[in-house]
């Protein structure tokens, strides 16, 4: 397998080329009619997928089933750099110099000068130059906002842990919308098995209910957002 792959960077193509030049290829005037009909917009039910099935591997940890499905997602990425890059916006070369710049300049304590001891301290950096890359952008924060902004299709589940996070690690008064005291005694007696039957238990009343608790769950955790920064303001 190295042999191989040594052998393709030889003769002047890495693996990675040869996806592109595939990737290419189907798009291309003798390629395959369902890759050429796609756009951004189709694509992006696929990408959730490819991701929601990576998940899995990892969760069960298959190697052998992770390394196809981080192919599956790697298509996704490639696919769109080229639909992109077919619009005159950017091209793959373009998106992965980009991450790796972002890499570099976020990790000084890596790449530059300077060192971190924990993690805590390695996130609290990395979010005080984010905010540096921001202002230079001429992206000025929102006074009134106190929760960075979440992507819109996260898991209701995903979201609710996130807007917690952020909760307690800026110390933001949340005691108008949730009661933390519950939140700390149900974290001292929980459990995965205790969590994943509750949370069965949850889904199967809603469903006897007819609500949705997908729904139900992002509500209220966008009404925990309102009240906390309501809450702040009036402080």
């Amino acid at each position: 397998m190295v042999f191989a792959a040594a052998m393709r960077t030889f003769h002047g193509m890495s693996p990675i080329d040869e996806l592109r030049s595939t990737m290419a290829r189907l798009r291309g005037k003798d390629g395959c009619p369902w890759d050429q009909e796609q756009t951004h917009q189709s694509l992006a039910r696929c990408l959730i997928d490819e991701c929601s099935e990576l998940l899995e591997t990892i969760d069960e940890g298959d190697m052998p089933h992770m390394r196809e499905e981080l192919g599956d997602v790697l298509i996704q990425v490639v696919f769109h750099a080229l639909l992109a890059e077919e619009a005159g916006h950017f091209n793959f070369d373009d998106v992965a110099a980009d991450i790796n710049a972002k890499l570099v300049r976020r990790h000084p304590h890596v790449f530059g000068n300077g060192k971190l001891e924990t993690s805590d301290q390695v996130v609290a950096q990395w979010e005080l130059i984010k905010a540096g890359e921001k202002a230079a952008r001429g992206a000025a924060p929102d006074p009134d906002r106190l929760f960075k902004p979440l992507p819109p299709r996260l898991p209701a589940l995903l979201l609710a842990q996130a807007v917690w996070k952020q909760i307690e690690k800026k110390r933001l008064p949340a005691a108008a919308a949730v009661d933390e005291g519950s939140v700390r005694r149900r974290a001292g007696a929980m459990t995965e098995a205790s969590l994943g039957r509750d949370l069965f238990e949850l889904a199967a009343a809603a469903q006897e209910l007819g609500l949705d608790p997908e729904g139900a769950l992002r509500r209220h955790s966008d009404g925990v957002v309102k009240a906390v920064e309501t809450k702040a303001r009036e402080a």
